[in-house]
């Protein structure tokens, strides 16, 4: 059997698409490629670095041979399922097509048998003019000659020549580079093409289209998007500079000019979608109470010269994620959910502590799985390997699901309180606020004690106010008198 040259690059050059690294994400971000055209890889070999709406996560091939093409460059947000990288698997058989050069025609062809019944392109959206039956690249309008009809593909070929409108009226950028264009000057580029000149900061109006019908392809978007293509973008763009002397000859400050815009991805788009969704889903409700932990910071002192806790992170954060622990005891029904699509709360047996981590990629609230049955010991580890792991920016997806209830420790930052937002999902957020020194009646008389204030916020479709009181008080009690660690644990 014989073997066409296309089905043969296809088994030599293996294409790895961008995987769901997450629970149902749909992009990513490329932070780091580690390898280059040319490298030797082996299947399980990390190549790049990517961070999702979670987290940093280090993506492996899963071929042997020879890096043939990265797709796309660092920094650039891929969707899920997009070819980023090409692997040569039989680089000792000499030259052979690359897929990127034989990818066009195919996808041409396929695209035409497609519409062939149907009469019309489909491939396009918003353009409804028939398929043409030629292949071959758009010819590049001349100034002052009206474009010639074809006899096949009259109303694309119109699209293409801008309908043949007068001179002064058409596009001047696409003229002069010999882009086609659709309706009202609209340059010929699928939906995929078009998301990606966006997020390159490409104008599609001044790429020269490489693709079957004058079509804008992928790689003529990576090629204007090259370094070798950027001294050309100055060209088109002289007369903003009048205007720019303008507004300093009349002393207005434009303020344009000292405003930076960067585009919302990664973490922080995460976290402005959950937030948003949780402020405006779930009713907060926010009380507070001021305590005096001087008992509380003792201990902490002497559980750092325990030999049980020897090599452990102790400090207050860890008392405090105890105490908490100890009322949800007290208090079950604090623990649950609310399940919107089937009208139903549901209670759960277990406590996945969540912990609020401020990192260099933004907000993260990785959780300890099962908090709520493990000794203080246990407690500090998962506690110090968590905060640990998320200031590397190798917290896992998994390590960012599931959590019930979280706490954010704002008093770090030398802040007393705040009102936190809950957590998608859950059902409480506790903030532990900054423990100073401040004058208290302490067995009848005004001391100097170490003092915190506790926030509280709470899901009050799940959680009565009373409820929600009790709980927090419960907290402040065992901070009081950490004692209660025990009499109550």
């Amino acid at each position: 059997m014989t073997m066409t040259a296309s089905t043969a690059n296809a088994q030599r050059f293996r294409e790895f698409k961008m995987p769901d690294v997450g629970e149902g994400l749909t992009e990513a971000e490329i932070l780091k490629w580690y390898v280059k055209p040319g490298d030797t890889v082996t299947d399980g070999q990390v190549v790049c670095e990517v961070e999702t709406a979670k987290a940093a996560v280090e993506l492996p091939i899963p071929y042997d041979g020879v890096v043939h093409e990265l797709n796309f460059g660092e920094g650039v947000t891929v969707d899920v399922g997009t070819v980023i990288i090409s692997v040569d698997t039989d680089p000792g058989a000499g030259p052979a097509t690359a897929p990127a050069a034989a990818e066009a025609p195919q996808e041409a062809a396929k695209a035409e048998e497609e519409a062939e019944p149907q009469g019309r392109q489909a491939v396009l959206v918003g353009y409804g003019a028939a398929p043409s039956s030629t292949k071959r690249r758009a010819r590049k309008p001349q100034p002052g000659v009206p474009a010639q009809p074809e006899p096949v593909s009259a109303a694309l070929q119109a699209e293409l020549n801008a309908r043949t409108a007068p001179a002064p009226v058409a596009p001047v950028a696409p003229v002069a580079n010999g882009t086609s264009a659709g309706p009202a000057g609209r340059p010929l580029a699928k939906p995929p093409v078009r998301k990606l000149a966006k997020d390159l900061g490409i104008d599609l109006a001044t790429i020269v289209p490489s693709g079957p019908d004058g079509i804008i392809t992928r790689e003529d978007v990576h090629a204007a998007a090259s370094p070798a293509a950027a001294p050309a973008a100055p060209a088109a763009v002289p007369a903003p500079v009048a205007e720019a002397v303008a507004p300093a000859e009349t002393g207005v400050v434009n303020a344009a000019a000292r405003e930076r815009r960067v585009p919302v991805k990664g973490v922080r788009k995460a976290t402005a979608q959950a937030m948003v969704a949780s402020a405006f889903t779930a009713p907060h409700v926010t009380e507070f109470i001021t305590v005096d932990v001087t008992r509380t910071m003792k201990l902490v002192q002497e559980l750092k010269q325990d030999p049980d806790m020897a090599g452990l992170r102790v400090n207050p954060l860890l008392l405090v994620a105890r105490a908490f622990l100890v009322a949800l005891k007290r208090h079950p029904e604090v623990n649950a959910a609310w399940d919107e699509a089937r009208q139903e709360i549901v209670y759960k047996d277990y406590v996945n502590l969540g912990i609020a981590a401020a990192t260099p990629r933004g907000l993260i609230v990785p959780n300890i799985k099962d908090a709520g049955v493990k000794t203080l010991p246990q407690l500090a580890a998962e506690l110090g390997d968590l905060v640990a792991t998320a200031r590397e920016g190798k917290t896992s997806p998994a390590a960012m699901s599931g959590g019930t209830v979280t706490i954010t420790n704002v008093g770090v930052f030398g802040v007393d309180t705040g009102t936190p937002i809950l957590n998608p999902g859950e059902s409480a957020i506790l903030a532990f606020g900054a423990v100073k020194l401040q004058p208290w009646v302490h067995k009848g008389k005004v001391k100097a004690r170490q003092v915190t204030t506790l926030a509280l916020s709470f899901d009050h479709r799940l959680i009565d106010g009373e409820l929600g009181s009790k709980l927090l008080a419960d907290i402040a009690a065992v901070l009081e008198r950490p004692k209660r660690l025990i009499t109550w644990g």
